[in-house]
């Protein structure tokens, strides 16, 4: 899969994903990807999750958690990790 997508060093996809986050519909204050690895030709982000004061995921958690599949989708057809 690397063949057909482009090289990219971690910030500069760190950059390129919160750009997307915050200009997508489902955005909401305090979403960011902190976080990128590679597993295979899946681009993999992490962020912050939110949870109540009893540790149970909030409907932000929900937003977040489809945010970064959306980001994996779009961007590991695009870009690899380069290291």
């Amino acid at each position: 899969m690397q063949g057909n997508t482009i090289p990219i060093d971690r910030q500069s996809l760190l950059i390129e994903a919160n750009r997307i986050i915050r200009a997508h519909d489902e955005y909401l204050h305090g979403m960011e990807a902190t976080e990128v690895e590679q597993k295979g030709g899946v681009l993999i982000f992490r962020g912050e999750f939110f949870f109540d004061q009893d540790g149970i995921p909030t409907r932000k958690t929900t937003a977040v958690f489809n945010m970064f599949k959306h980001l994996a989708v779009v961007l590991s057809d695009k870009y690899h990790l380069e290291d």
